[in-house]
């Protein structure tokens, strides 16, 4: 469906582990309810089997309450279509080359409104008055995400169809429309690309992409003084301080900004295509948290829930392996995030080689460079779950 020459098949398919069809089906009752502990289990231990990979996945991400029925999930999906469908209108509207099978790559519109090429359509707005700010910061951005779209997985078949390029571009176009706040950054493409490979529905994969974005956007907040992504840089120079003190000493004159993109684009370069979607599916079933569904549903709702549900205790069962530890340990602090430890586990697994070779910054960089590609998900995943006990083991102690 999307392989390359250079892709191979999923690798980590094993069956009688793999959470297959069968077995997934399997764990819904008649009404619909899923068995989300049981389901857990089975993809920590033998992944997903990539026929439907996409359908678990707006689970893992809290776009379905597992304990919702068939017919909720169906009604909730065809609203959120028709909202996917209005928001798009209103930026077809805007600006018509949305929705129409095409993408931009040329500047439109300048910082203070100017038509920028001279376009018939931007005219055309312009004539009816000044732009809207929102506007204007919308359209700014509709460029880059085209030069970022054809950039994105270039090697995948999949993308070597037009339409595909096009609803890349139109779901980022039309997320940037209404996050105001983040809009557009470089690197949402790269999180976006396996959304519309893996769900046929546009909107499906926007609100996958929009359930990933709520876990994420906080690394592309950007002020005049920080970019968001700072804060995770920091914790993981604080848990390397306390997992191996020496390693830190060495590589903390680079404020390991060499972990930047790792952290912001959740290791889609350092890894291939089909370890990358392993390793988010992992990452995303070991935090799991059975609340997930109603944390990011609208505040009215929120309240509602959280009043019905004071004294209930969460689950155990219900969550993640990651996510049971940090509920164990009972911190006041909020948990760090499993992908630090994974950049921990990699930078451990190259310790020796980083503390004999690298001089700095631009060292560690093309150490961990000449890497990209040869991780091994699995490895990094039991080593980022071995790193969080040792981290806490040690904190106690200091």
């Amino acid at each position: 469906m999307w392989g390359a020459p250079t892709e191979p098949a999923d690798s980590y398919y094993e069956p009688g582990k793999t959470l297959s069809a069968r077995k997934w089906q399997a764990a819904f009752s008649p009404d619909g309810h899923l068995d989300i502990g049981k389901t857990l289990h089975r993809i920590q231990h033998g992944g997903i089997h990539p026929s439907i990979r996409g359908e678990v996945w707006e689970f893992l991400l809290g776009c379905y309450d597992p304990k919702s029925t068939f017919d909720e999930r169906e009604q909730i999906r065809q609203h959120r279509r028709v909202q996917y469908a209005r928001w798009k209108n209103e930026c077809r509207e805007t600006f018509p080359v949305v929705g129409s099978g095409k993408f931009i790559t040329a500047p439109v519109i300048t910082e203070d409104g100017v038509n920028a090429n001279s376009t018939e359509m931007v005219k055309e707005l312009a004539s009816h008055g000044p732009l809207d700010k929102k506007v204007i910061q919308w359209m700014l951005t509709l460029h880059q995400i085209g030069l970022d779209v054809i950039r994105t997985d270039r090697t995948l078949v999949f993308y070597e169809k037009q339409e595909n390029l096009s609803k890349l571009w139109d779901i980022l176009s039309v997320y940037a429309w209404i996050d105001t706040d983040v809009v557009y950054c470089q690197g949402m493409s790269d999180l976006c690309s396996p959304m519309i490979i893996l769900l046929e529905d546009e909107a499906d994969a926007f609100w996958c992409f929009d359930r990933l974005m709520r876990r994420l956007r906080g690394n592309f907040r950007c002020t005049e003084s920080s970019v968001g992504v700072e804060t995770q840089l920091s914790n993981l120079a604080a848990g390397t301080q306390v997992i191996d003190p020496k390693l830190h000493q060495h590589l903390c004159r680079g404020d390991y900004l060499f972990a930047f993109r790792m952290l912001m684009v959740l290791f889609r370069r350092e890894f291939s295509f089909c370890d990358s979607l392993y390793l988010w599916q992992m990452m995303w079933t070991l935090e799991y948290d059975p609340d997930l569904f109603s944390l990011y549903e609208e505040p009215e709702s929120n309240i509602e829930k959280a009043e019905g549900s004071k004294g209930k205790a969460k689950s155990i069962r219900q969550c993640g392996k990651y996510e049971r530890e940090n509920l164990k340990i009972k911190s006041s602090d909020a948990p760090l995030p499993i992908s630090v430890f994974l950049v921990a586990s990699v930078l451990k697994d190259k310790s020796s080689k980083l503390l004999q070779e690298a001089r700095g910054l631009d060292d560690v960089v093309k150490i961990l460079n000449d890497i990209t590609g040869n991780l091994d998900a699995k490895k990094a995943c039991s080593g980022a779950m071995k790193l969080h006990k040792k981290y806490f083991k040690k904190a106690k102690k200091t």
